[in-house]
């Protein structure tokens, strides 16, 4: 079997020797270049599978070979070396397409890391990874197809990647789709979200504690950057992280080292780090409640996820999924909509977006008569918002769940219909174009029987 071939790029003679002998014994052979010109021409002779470049070259920067290698037929992973501390120039280079950074002095443990991540990118069976994309991130309008292909380029980088979008558009679907689509495949993609941890224990879990660190602490405690250890970790609603713990990630983030709560020793951690939030994060920055060094970290490369209502030639293909999933899982026949319900499925802003739509679908199946799913077993909303002069669209999460927001709609405008026609439900329904049935169930639904 071949072995890879290396690209060291440094003017220092003891920072070359130490990469070389480090790849060597690491099954790596190597080429040694000492500026930009030598590394250039030996770019042009050989195919590589790896470059490590300085960033400060007698004749130039590593910058100039990152953007040369992104321009090649083949282009392969390029890392850059970086003085302590200049995590600017770090962010610049992964930003360009690098894959990604070493501070010095050169961590060994950590530059070990970095190369089998490398090594390990190498994938015969890329078109059998796209295709099995596609059938979990579904959609073929043109935006969904640019998002698989720009998930496969995230994949082949280790630089953190921020997903932003509204809720319920599948950000932790995309995070997932990123980490089993790189080398880090084979270890733990770990999710957390960071709203739904307590401010005072969020130390602990992310970075663990030692036996006796506090109260409760009555054994050693690993955290969620350790479990992640060798894979990835996914910290969903990222802006809800209090002002303390932003500190401490930006120094594991710059340092890619942990400390663990009442330890004095610090470790090294090999983790990808994604992110995401349905919040207007930059916004944040300027309003002072997000660190604005933590946003340019976990924002090297920013990956939005469009609402449903932006991808409508998209509904069709997950209706299908959706409902096919649906039948099978709860033993019931196979089942489609009518045209009129499509038709409105397609007219509808979806404000919770994909996770509306499954919610919808799930309750249509408890509703519809086991023939075929028609407009009033969808119990669509939009009609009932705008009865009551409420747009759906005009939904602010900080007010609480999707469904209770809908709900409350929901129940003025029934409450509505009924007092201004007497309290006679046939009457009420008709007003609101609705079936009797569908009325009635929405009066179960909201205690409102009686």
């Amino acid at each position: 079997m071949k072995r890879p071939l290396a690209l060291i790029v440094d003017d220092e003679p003891d920072i070359s020797a130490l990469l070389e002998i480090t790849l060597n014994q690491m099954s790596v052979d190597t080429y040694c270049a000492h500026n930009v010109t030598a590394a250039k021409k030996l770019l042009n002779e050989n195919q590589f599978d790896l470059c490590l470049t300085d960033m400060h070259l007698p004749d130039g920067f590593g910058l100039e070979l990152v953007d040369l290698v992104q321009t090649l037929d083949k282009p392969f992973p390029i890392a850059v070396i970086t003085a302590h501390g200049n995590m600017d120039t770090a962010i610049l280079a992964m930003k360009k397409g690098a894959f990604d950074f070493i501070s010095k002095p050169v961590d060994l443990s950590l530059l070990r890391q970095l190369v089998k991540n490398t090594i390990s990118l190498t994938d015969t069976n890329s078109e059998g990874k796209e295709r099995r994309m596609r059938h979990i991130l579904l959609g073929d309008s043109k935006i969904m197809r640019e998002i698989r292909s720009k998930i496969g380029k995230l994949a082949r980088s280790q630089a953190p990647v921020y997903i932003s979008g509204e809720s319920g558009s599948g950000k932790e679907l995309v995070a997932r789709l990123i980490h089993q689509q790189s080398s880090r495949a084979d270890n733990p993609f770990v999710a957390i979200n960071c709203g739904a941890i307590p401010h005072e224990l969020m130390e602990s879990e992310f970075f663990g504690h030692k036996k006796g660190s506090f109260t409760g602490a009555i054994s050693d405690k690993k955290g969620l950057f350790q479990a992640a250890e060798g894979g990835t970790l996914f910290l969903d609603e990222v802006a809800d992280l209090p002002a303390p713990l932003q500190v401490k990630l930006l120094r594991a983030i710059q340092e890619k080292k942990i400390r663990a709560v009442g330890d004095h020793q610090e470790i090294a951690v090999n983790i990808r780090l994604l992110s995401a939030t349905h919040r207007d994060l930059a916004k944040m920055v300027q309003q002072g409640s997000f660190r604005q060094d933590l946003y340019y970290r976990i924002n090297v490369i920013d990956l939005h996820i469009p609402p449903l209502r932006e991808r409508g030639e998209d509904i069709a293909v997950l209706t299908e999924n959706i409902l096919d999933r649906l039948t099978k899982s709860n033993g019931l026949p196979k089942t489609r909509l009518s045209n009129t319900a499509f038709s409105a499925l397609q007219q509808y802003d979806f404000p919770g977006n994909v996770r509306e739509l499954e919610n919808i679908l799930e309750r249509a199946l408890a509703m519809y008569d086991g023939i075929i799913i028609e407009t009033d077993d969808l119990s669509l909303p939009s009609a009932i918002a705008t009865a009551n002069n409420n747009d759906p669209a005009d939904y602010d999460p900080a007010m609480g769940s999707l469904e209770d927001f809908l709900e409350e709609i929901e129940r003025k405008a029934i409450v509505v219909a009924l007092e201004e026609n007497k309290w006679n439900k046939t009457a009420a329904a008709k007003q609101l174009g609705l079936t009797f049935r569908s009325f009635r169930y929405r009066l179960k639904k909201l205690n409102l029987e009686n």
